[in-house]
Order: C-alpha cells, then structure tokens, then sequence
C-alpha cells in the first residue's frame, strides 16, 4: 500500500466486508462523507440505523495514539457530554481490516451550529468547559502538542520537499516561517498557558446541532493545548468570542491571558493547512480538491499573507 495513493485498494467491498466482519449485516448502501485526511463511510445495515465506518490514513497516527483519541472520546461520552464516540467490537475500538486500520461509530445526524446566535454560542461554551475539566484529568502521551515545531516548522519541510512552492519565494517563505515560529515559541513561553487535551480541531463542521442541542464530532486531531484553541474557531467575531466564553465561565475557569494566544494560533493553521497539502500532494484526492494550490499564485499570495501576520505580531 503506497503513501502516494494509500487508499487505491480500499473499494466499496473493501469497505462493505470490513463493516461486516465487525459483526454488522451491511445492506449495500455506501455514502462516502467529506474528509480528505482519512475515508469515512455512511454504511447501511440490515434491520438498523447506518454506521459510519472511519478508514485512519496509513503512517499518520500509531496505534496507540488512536487508543489515546479513542479512550478519550469514550471518557467524555461516559461523563454524558454529546461526543461521538466509537464502539467497542469484542473490547475493542481500532479494528483491523485488508491492511487497514478502521473503527466504527453511530450515526449521529445534524445541522451547522447558528454562529451569530448568542445562546447557541454560550451552549457551546458550557460544553466545552466541561470537555476541558475532563481533559485537564489527564495527558495525551502519543499525541502531541500545538505547538511552533508541529504546525510551523514541521509544515514549512513538507513545503519546501514538495514541488509546490516556486523556487524564487523558497528563501522568503523560509525566512519567514522561520521568523513565525520564534516569535509563536516566545509568545506562549511568555503567557505559559496551561495545556490540556483538547479536541484541537473544534470548527463549525465538527459541530452538528439536532433540536436537543449541539454534539461534537472527529476527534482525529485532539492534541496537548491551550483551552483557548477550542474556542477561537467557533468565533467569527469577538462578540461570538465573548458568548462563548460567558457560557464557558458557567462551569470553567478560562486564563483570559489565553487571548494573546488567538492570533499567534491563527498563523499555526495557517501555516498547518499549506503543510498538509504538501504532504499530501501525490494523493490524487489532493490536487482534485485543491488544484489552486498548485498555482504559483496561491503561494505567492500565501507568503504575502504570512509577511503581514509576522508584521502585526511583531508589532502587538
């Protein structure tokens, strides 16, 4: 199996027969959903609501780490927070699977959360209050952290392997990841926020809203954080922010110093999300989806950005 296409050999039977092998009687209905780092199925079966079947992208995280994501998730359904977690097939949560690492979960439908709404806003604060406290139970040992090394430096290598970036900006797009991710190791040295497990990657389209309220999903990025990294990305203003934190502070403690941090954690996707691509150019998935990424444009334009992020930083 190929890191360049490394789901060439997972075909809808593939998929079918893993979910049947767990025990399940699938019905033939396949739906793929939206997710370009791993493949996710809506699966169909007899006599019951569909599952979906999660497919882990080879060499991405090791076993352990997805037992770390795993238990997690179990943790906070356990303490009756609305995750979904996956379920346990003969005690077991990661299945294995024609060379494949899979697990499966419930299906649990749902609408994009009203981000202007002010009580939907402070609902979702509460919530995640209360993930944190569980999260602040315990580390993540495999999983890492968000952090300048992992979201800068280790994104700028994959880009400057990848054919992507133009020559003449390699120079400036080095120099100025490199500046970024100084100035990001100094800032949080400098506030020294208390880190914590966190979903990590907790943005509009990892919250569903049913009418009994919000749940949150893919927890395939939890990592060791700061709690403000949950909270900045479900606020599209600073009003949005102060919703959030106002339903936070119901059952949490927030270290409003933490707010210097939103900007500096801004750039880190930034940066993330352009590494990532790299990395992943060679699965055809990738230049389908992002074909502007491959246009000397798009880089020039993504280090034009990254000179005035490193500016205003410099200069705040």
């Amino acid at each position: 199996m190929g890191t360049e296409a490394p789901y060439d050999a997972l075909s809808p039977d593939v998929v079918l027969d893993a979910v049947d092998a767990a025990g399940f009687a699938t019905d033939g209905r396949l739906l793929a959903l939206a997710s370009y780092e791993n493949r996710v199925y809506q699966v169909g079966v007899e006599d019951g609501m569909p599952l979906v079947a999660k497919f882990y992208r080879p060499g991405r995280w090791s076993d352990d780490a997805i037992a770390e994501e795993h238990a997690f998730a179990l943790e906070l359904a356990a303490a009756e927070l609305p995750v979904v977690a996956p379920l346990r097939i003969g005690g077991a949560t990661l299945l294995a699977h024609a060379g494949f690492r899979c697990a499966l979960y419930p299906r649990r439908g749902g609408r994009a959360p009203e981000l202007e709404s002010t009580e939907h806003l402070a609902w979702m604060g509460r919530l995640l209050a209360r993930l944190h406290g569980i999260g602040a139970r315990a580390r993540f040992r495999e999983r890492g952290a968000i952090d300048a090394d992992t979201f800068v430096r280790a994104a700028a290598r994959a880009v400057l392997a990848s054919n992507l970036l133009p020559e003449r900006l390699a120079d400036t797009y080095r120099a100025r990841t490199d500046a970024l991710a100084a100035l990001i190791d100094a800032r949080f040295a400098a506030i020294a926020p208390a880190t914590l497990r966190l979903h990590g990657d907790c943005h509009s389209g990892n919250v569903l809203w049913t009418d009994s309220g919000p749940h949150f999903v893919d927890l395939d990025d939890a990592r060791m954080g700061p709690a403000v990294q949950d909270l900045w990305m479900l606020a599209p203003s600073r009003q949005a922010l102060d919703a959030l934190l106002d339903g936070y502070g119901e059952f949490r403690d927030f270290d409003w110093s933490e707010l210097q941090l939103v900007e500096p954690l801004r750039v880190l996707r930034q940066v993330h999300w352009a590494g990532w691509v790299a990395a992943r150019w060679l699965d055809p998935a990738f230049p389908r989806a992002f074909a502007y990424v491959g246009e000397a444009r798009w880089w020039e334009q993504h280090v034009n950005d990254l000179s005035e992020v490193l500016a205003h930083l410099q200069d705040d």
